[in-house]
């Protein structure tokens, strides 16, 4: 008897096991399988551009069908964000219209780099950036010009992001000695208040929203921007750089002593490689188009990508028409009879 239990308890084991071996092997439902990933490079934590990201992620989930999940990686600055998405570290990499100047031209932080995986393309330009110069109100006396920070220490947005190329661009225009001091943005204020700056750049986007370590820096102190004087508009429009009008009260919650703010502005843009799929970056677009009422109602920075949502694209292509454009960004351009015949469509591989 002993050994007949035996003999039954091996065989209802065996059974047991044999029986999870199919459940494990079973075909599992849809919703059950495990979903791509779509990682999302930005800058810090405290930056706009990681504040976005970190807000659309459903949205981009839903309009890939639950077929992936979109998960958002801070970096230290956009340029490493760039890369992170060119090293296969990422899918998406936070980028600016100068970033992508340079990235082809293989110049500043791009100087000599290689990108294992492929350059970043023409994808979806989300809206821009005016950058300008701002004084502790103490201190606004001493400056009139931009030319009056000419050598001084002055906080020119965290090394490797848009907003310091800009002032790079801007000050070598200008013939201006560009004296950058790195500090934690969180600490602006700080730096500020202490001295250890003469002052910082300051961004809006659409000429609305401000960082949010900026938001932090306005409660903590009272500020001041320095706007740029007549011969220095001239030399920068000469250039090819546009200047920005913003209403300082669309931004800021306290008087900075100005009736305009006067910025130079650049175009962002969340950029792929050629190789992500076309229908990913495709259904990503309409999604964002469909929305664009939305996401302006999400964060004002929006506004400009909401009012004319087509011919941002076109800008942002056109600020560097030799770059290629992304197949999905192509197709969506196509259809609304937005497509220029001179631009190239990107090839995966």
């Amino acid at each position: 008897m002993a050994a007949t239990a035996r003999r039954s308890c091996l065989m209802a084991a065996c059974a047991v096991a044999l029986a999870g071996t199919f459940i494990a092997t079973a075909p599992q439902p849809a919703d059950a399988q495990q979903r791509k990933s779509l990682r999302w490079a930005t800058s810090s934590v405290d930056s706009y551009g990681y504040k976005v990201a970190a807000a659309m992620t459903k949205m981009v989930e839903e309009a890939l069908g639950g077929q992936y999940t979109v998960t958002v990686q801070p970096y230290p600055q956009t340029t490493s964000a760039t890369k992170a998405a060119m090293e296969d570290a990422a899918e998406i990499g936070y980028t600016a219209d100068i970033g992508m100047t340079q990235l082809y031209e293989g110049v500043g932080g791009f100087k000599d780099y290689n990108p294992p995986k492929g350059k970043l393309v023409h994808t979806w330009y989300a809206y821009p950036m005016e950058s300008f110069l701002v004084a502790p109100a103490k201190e606004a006396a001493k400056f009139k010009c931009w030319k009056d920070f000419s050598g001084k220490p002055v906080f020119f947005t965290t090394a490797g992001f848009m907003n310091w190329l800009n002032f790079q661009r801007i000050y070598k225009t200008l013939g201006y000695e560009f004296k950058h001091v790195q500090i934690d943005a969180k600490t602006n204020s700080d730096a500020m208040q202490a001295g250890t700056i003469a002052g910082s750049v300051a961004y809006t986007v659409s000429g609305r929203s401000l960082a949010p370590y900026w938001k932090e820096t306005e409660v903590r102190m009272d500020v001041s921007v320095i706007n740029p004087c007549p011969d220095e508009i001239a030399k920068l429009k000469a250039a090819g750089l546009a200047i920005t009008q913003v209403n300082p009260k669309d931004a800021f919650t306290k008087d900075v002593g100005v009736k305009e703010v006067l910025g130079v502005p650049i175009l962002f843009a969340y950029n792929v490689r050629a190789d992500v799929p076309e229908d990913v970056v495709y259904k990503m677009l309409s999604a964002f188009y469909t929305n664009r009422d939305k996401l302006s109602s999400i964060d004002p920075g929006f506004s400009a990508l909401a009012k004319d949502f087509v011919g941002m694209q076109v800008n942002g292509i056109n600020a560097n028409p030799q770059i290629p454009v992304h197949a999905g960004l192509a197709k969506f351009l196509k259809e609304h009879k937005a497509w220029n015949d001179k631009w190239t469509v990107a090839k995966s591989g």
